[in-house]
């Protein structure tokens, strides 16, 4: 699962969000309604964190921020939005692979899925060359996916000078980028290197969209803490936006839940608490690099004769560790070791307490 466990394998609570929710819960607040959009102070922050305080965008007020329902349910809200006002491309491009709940997200909102390269199985890396390739034929006014950091399922991020090519085939193609951003500061433990390649887009002149997912990086995951923010060209795009998502919001979900917004937005405006939090981050981020270091390691004390600098190349909770289905199944049957067929593992489930096992094992079925 996709979910961070401590060094025990047991679920986490951030220290600065099991403070932020005990401030929450002495203010005393009322269980009336949100509006439409959410909590305004949650919505405010989000867009700052993913953006940029600093921003052109932020500080000109160019963007629309709703709350959605965690990450998924931003990703919706924003399907939804490109259905209904992108009629002649009902079409978005996500990698190949890509999370196995984008493509069902998008269809279920109308879309057709389309796919581009970006996945190398030889290198277990990034196919770079493929990614320019396909993302230069994608059909003109389109919609392309991009993950901003953290790359789900491979772990495989582009490297910022990537990025920029990247980022200037895609405005060549005139193509809205739409950013997945679940992982902002639990990649590598700095929330504005995470942001890096959104905000690069932003400097180019891209008008993007973001769904944000505040389950990871602040351990709301039953809280469904979520934005969806789309970046306009003036005011007025600002006004009918709005008033477009709430057309939306209304009939679906009405207004989403208040708690978990409350303590991200206490995390993100408690100036006490955003330190802790950012501490809390690295500590978690530095937890998964140094195990990926720990098992690559292993796998290299067991005398394995395959190179495993994949799996320190990789960042985030999920790593490809290139074994293939027969060799997954072997490590189930053999060592108890369960991984899907893909040769996905999340490292958040290994620690100091299985690393050996797990290279062991995996070294025994890839000899």
């Amino acid at each position: 699962m996709g979910v961070y466990r401590d060094g025990a394998g047991q679920p986490f609570v951030l220290p600065s969000v099991h403070q932020a929710e005990l401030n929450i819960i002495a203010k005393g607040l009322n269980k009336e309604y949100a509006g439409i959009q959410g909590e305004q102070e949650f919505c405010s922050e989000a867009a700052k964190l993913a953006l940029g305080a600093k921003s052109h965008t932020i500080q000109k007020g160019l963007n629309v921020t709703f709350q959605g329902i965690s990450g998924t349910g931003s990703l919706r809200l924003g399907a939804d939005f490109i259905a209904r006002h992108f009629p002649s491309h009902r079409k978005i491009y996500l990698s190949k692979p890509s999370w196995s709940n984008h493509a069902p997200v998008f269809k279920a909102a109308g879309l057709q899925v389309g796919r581009y390269r970006y996945y190398s199985p030889t290198s277990c890396g990034l196919d770079y060359s493929g990614l320019i390739h396909d993302i230069g034929f994608i059909p003109e006014g389109s919609v392309i996916l991009l993950h901003a950091c953290a790359h789900n399922p491979t772990g495989v991020d582009p490297s910022l000078e990537q990025w920029r090519a990247i980022s200037r085939v895609i405005r060549r193609r005139n193509l809205l980028p739409f950013f997945d951003m679940a992982y902002q500061g639990v990649a590598s433990g700095d929330t504005d290197r995470d942001a890096a390649a959104l905000r690069l887009f932003l400097e180019d002149g891209h008008q993007v969209m973001v769904a944000q997912s505040f389950a990871k990086n602040m351990g709301l995951y039953g809280e469904r803490a979520g934005a969806l923010t789309i970046t306009c060209a003036s005011r007025e795009e600002v006004e009918r936006v709005d008033s477009q998502l709430k057309i939306l919001v209304r009939p679906s979900y009405s207004n989403p839940p208040r708690h978990g917004a409350r303590i991200a937005a206490e995390v993100l405006t408690n100036p006490r608490l955003r330190e802790q939090w950012l501490v809390d981050m690295r500590d978690m981020a530095g937890r998964i690099i140094a195990i990926r270091q720990a098992l690559r390691e292993g796998l290299e004390r067991e005398g394995s004769s395959h190179s495993w600098s994949h799996i320190t190349d990789q960042i985030g909770i999920f790593c490809f560790t290139g074994l293939r289905p027969d060799q997954a199944e072997a490590l189930a049957r053999e060592h108890a070791v369960y991984m899907s067929k893909d040769g996905r593992i999340s490292m958040a489930g290994v620690n100091y307490s299985n690393v050996d096992h797990l290279a062991l094992a995996i070294h025994q079925v890839t000899k």
